[in-house]
């Protein structure tokens, strides 16, 4: 087969990296190590509300979208796949190529065994030699896959233009010489770094990532170049306006040397052009180190950027302070040119030198790290801060007694730091190394990928008071539970100090604390580790603040198991015979008054809109209250006014210019329930059988008088019974109106007309459900609801639809579109995935039972899958895959659905 000419990648729609695309955005915020809001909603299992997160980014302009589940109070995989399958069934978000991005192998296959296109995995990398190296790639060549390649080997990440340059082409070689990998579907990122950290190592971070680029176009034949962009400006975290300016001159110049794609938040670049000149002229002196003092200069502009946009007047009335509040102002603001001035003002009224290092030094660092938790300071700041507090060390440690003497001293404690095995991420451990220094601790740094052995060996070899463990990357989580075992096994008692981006309070608590009987702690960042170490080892507080932390964490597992708890699941027959308690002897099913399919050709939009449910649009725009109150909020009021005014105004236009044009079909049937499933037959022919609907039942263990519900328990058990099915659709004719918004760049009103659809859609499956069971059923034709009664679902009946918590199974949508026939009907179609189309489209059930409620099904058993495998005629595998989301199991198998 001949090589591609491009890069070809694809979602539903092909993506393809041809001479005429300048640069491709990777989306950033789907990403639980990236974004905290993205994280919560997983987390807390709010899947449909990070879906909104997903759709976001691909409206802002994402062209991929990347994945990653990599936290460690998460079952990645399943969570990998859950989402992967939410948005194969969305297609505005599936239409573009996923880039599926973990730490941990078994998630990348996970999700490579479902994605659908042509994706891009992130990444591999020659971390653990050529052998796990090529069996990787080869894994992601079966796929069809592209691959991102870290620049990083068996010695660590590379961090000189030198080794970016080593490392990519001893990659590159193997992947196309070896393994065959065609160049088009390499993908290097040769390590995107902080600048203007006010570390000297980190200045030419940018400058040797531009350069790598370059030479890597220029001698690795077809390879891209990709990064994390946001990773340039992590110094000025909480300062967005110079965060986005970095970003866009770190993408104009990377671009230049050759990068192909990024990944960052589209809706949150800057326009090159637009940077200020001034903002812009200190951004690129960090980027091409151009100037010794680049660093000092961005930052003292930031000040200035972050608030009123000009300079502070030099104030140095803080020199008339007491020298404790003077030491303080110092330390905050990075001023040494009185530190030795007020150190030795200090040392005159304390008397002891240790006493101003554990008094107002520390007190002034104490808070720095508040403010640096708090967002209000940046790290360059708080290097900055430790540089004073260093100077000041130094000047007393002349004065301080000399360890022969007999005297503890507070400068003379050690604390051993190390990047934990499989990672090689140490950015924030040396500037924990960099404060704890400054505050008289001596730092034994054994750098990256330290394995537990060497961890405990030096340790115990240097007596050293504390050991601090760090890591990015989810794996590294799991090697400090073994640290922490090995440290308990090997009778190590030293306090034990967490820290990195993906630890966490929560994780430390569950999975840390309780395999080590020493101090164990988590920091949640660098300024905070110092009153932490100090209370960990001192004599003074150690017992007292073992004791507390011991009991905080087992209190939080107590409070996470709670929560966490999965019920206890019966059998699939227990839960059989435990289903929803109806008096059927009392019961006579109500025989429709018009059986069979029914089609609205034409639904009238001015009545539609009367039926809309306007919290949930709100909700889409970002926006939190139910309405109406909302419109009143003291915060989003105002706002929300203007949109609602928009939205009425659009309407108004969509009606009287016939924008949309909305349509419905609904079929009402004669069924016979066979135990879990419906069988639905002809109404003029009922020796003819139409079709067949499965239902799902709840496994979890119920308290006594609670059923195991199904939506089968709704239909009769022995008698004749009716079901209805329906489709509904508010989307016919919005594509044209689309384009031209989309033509004139009109974001706004192409996302508020898209809204105004789906909530149209919403209205119409409200208002026809009103008329089925007022005229077309019947069984409730004395109704009268207002609109809120409605939205409250006051009526009889229920109306569950495929993919919602009572019948999650999408693939019942292929019965519903068979027998109403729906392309021919209403010009609705269903993607691979049961995707309707028009999107603005909504298909269920109805059902008229008095007592029918809507539930969620819930996590079950393989028992059930089984049955529900056979019933349905398919594989357990294929069972397995449509029901992931509810398994309460790992299947040994998922169904590959891999197109290329």
């Amino acid at each position: 087969m001949p090589k591609q000419d491009y890069l070809k990648l694809s979602g539903l729609e092909p993506l393809v990296f041809s001479p005429n695309i300048n640069f491709v955005n990777v989306g950033e915020r789907t990403n639980v190590t990236g974004s905290k809001k993205f994280a919560r909603l997983i987390l807390n299992g709010q899947y449909d509300e990070a879906l909104e997160v997903a759709l976001d980014q691909v409206r802002g302009g994402a062209q991929i979208l990347d994945v990653c589940m990599d936290e460690g109070m998460l079952d990645g995989e399943a969570a990998m796949v859950k989402f992967l399958n939410l948005i194969a069934s969305e297609p505005e978000i599936s239409r573009i190529p996923i880039m599926i991005d973990s730490s941990k192998w078994s998630i990348i296959l996970a999700g490579l065994k479902c994605v659908q296109g042509k994706g891009i995995v992130n990444s591999i990398s020659l971390k653990n030699g050529e052998e796990e190296f090529i069996q990787q790639a080869k894994t992601i060549k079966k796929f069809g896959a592209a691959v991102v390649v870290m620049a990083f080997d068996e010695d660590g990440q590379a961090d000189t233009f030198e080794r970016r340059i080593e490392i990519c082409e001893r990659s590159y070689r193997i992947l196309v010489d070896r393994v065959k990998f065609n160049p088009q579907d390499i993908i290097f990122d040769p390590n995107i770094f902080p600048v203007a950290t006010g570390m000297e190592e980190h200045r030419k971070n940018a400058l040797d990532f531009f350069l790598a680029t370059k030479w890597i176009k220029e001698n690795l034949p077809g390879a891209k170049v990709s990064g994390g962009v946001s990773n340039v400006s992590f110094s000025f975290r909480g300062n967005n306006p110079v965060r986005e300016a970095m970003h866009a001159a770190f993408l104009y110049h990377a671009i230049h040397h050759g990068m192909d794609l990024g990944i960052v938040n589209p809706t949150m670049l800057e326009v090159y052009d637009d940077i200020p000149k001034d903002l812009l002229e200190r951004v690129e002196d960090v980027l091409f180190d151009r100037r010794s003092d680049a660093t000092e200069r961005l930052l003292d502009f930031a000040e200035t950027v972050k608030s009123s946009g000009k300079k502070e007047a030099v104030n140095e009335a803080w020199r008339s302070d007491p020298v404790g509040k003077r030491i303080e102002h110092a330390l905050v603001k990075g001023i040494l040119d009185y530190i030795v001035e007020d150190t030795e003002a200090a040392r005159q009224e304390l008397v002891n030198p240790l006493k101003v290092i554990e008094g107002p030094l520390m007190d002034g660092m104490n808070v720095v790290g508040d403010l640096f938790g708090e967002g209000k300071m940046f790290l360059p700041q708080v290097v900055k801060s430790a540089r004073v507090m260093k100077k000041a060390v130094a000047y007393l440690e002349p004065f301080m007694p000399l360890p022969e003497e007999g005297q503890e001293e507070s400068s003379l404690k050690k604390i051993l730091l190390a990047t934990v095995k499989g990672d090689v991420h140490d950015i924030g451990k040396n500037i924990v190394g960099v404060v704890l220094a400054c505050n008289s601790y001596q730092i034994i740094d054994l750098g990256v990928m330290v394995d537990a052995q060497k961890i405990i060996d030096e340790a115990v070899k240097n007596k050293v008071d504390i050991i601090g463990l760090s890591g990015l990357i989810t794996p590294s989580l799991d090697e400090m539970v073994n640290v922490a075992s090995e440290m308990e096994r090997q009778g190590l008692k030293i306090p034990l100090l967490i820290g990195g981006a993906t630890t966490s309070r929560i994780h430390t608590a569950v999975k840390i604390d309780p395999v080590y009987s020493g101090t164990v702690v988590h920091v949640t960042d660098a300024s905070k580790s110092v009153p932490i170490a100090g209370e960990a080892i001192s004599e003074e507080t150690k017992e007292v603040y073992h004791r507390q932390i011991k009991e905080t964490y087992r209190q939080l597992r107590e409070e996470h198991e709670a929560k966490q708890s999965v019920k206890q699941l019966i059998s699939y027959e227990e839960a059989k015979a435990n289903p929803v308690a109806i008096d059927w002897a009392d019961y006579e099913p109500v025989k429709p008054k018009v059986l069979g399919k029914t089609v609205l050709e034409d639904l009238d939009l001015s009545i539609l809109r009367k039926y809309i449910d306007w919290t949930p649009f709100f909700s889409t725009w970002m926006l939190s209250g139910r309405f109406p109150k909302i419109l009143e909020d003291p915060i989003v009021g105002t706002e929300a006014k203007k949109l609602y005014a928009d939205a009425q105004a659009m309407l108004d236009q969509i009606i009287s210019e016939k924008w949309l044009s909305a349509k419905a079909v609904f079929s009402l049937l004669p069924v016979r329930r066979e135990g879990d499933d419906a069988t639905a037959f002809d109404p003029k022919d009922e020796s003819l059988t139409l079709g067949q609907f499965h239902f799902l039942r709840q496994q979890g263990k119920k308290g006594r008088g609670v059923p195991n519900r199904s939506l089968a328990d709704y239909l009769h058990p022995e008698k004749q019974d009716y079901l209805g099915c329906f489709a509904v659709t508010a989307g016919l004719g919005m594509e044209s109106k689309l384009a031209e918004f989309q033509e004139a760049g009109d974001d706004y009103n192409d996302i508020l007309l898209k809204a105004l659809a789906d909530r149209l859609a919403e209205a119409a499956a409200e208002y026809v459900h009103e008329l089925v069971r007022k005229d077309y059923w019947g069984y409730a034709n004395e109704e009268h609801l207002d609109n809120d009664s409605l939205i409250r679902e006051e009526y009889l009946g229920i109306r569950p639809a495929p993919g919602y918590p009572a019948c999650p199974e999408h693939s019942e949508k292929e019965t519903i579109s068979r027998l109403l026939d729906l392309e021919r009907s209403i010009g609705i179609t269903l993607t691979s995935s049961y995707a309707m189309y028009p999107t603005s489209s909504v298909s269920g059930f109805y059902f008229a039972h008095p007592d029918s409620k809507y539930f969620g099904l819930g996590k079950i058993a393989e028992d059930q899958v089984a049955s529900y495998a056979e019933r349905k005629g398919i594989t357990q595998e294929q069972a397995e895959r449509l029901l992931s989301p509810n398994l309460a199991y790992t299947p040994s198998t998922l169904l590959v659905n891999q197109t290329v």
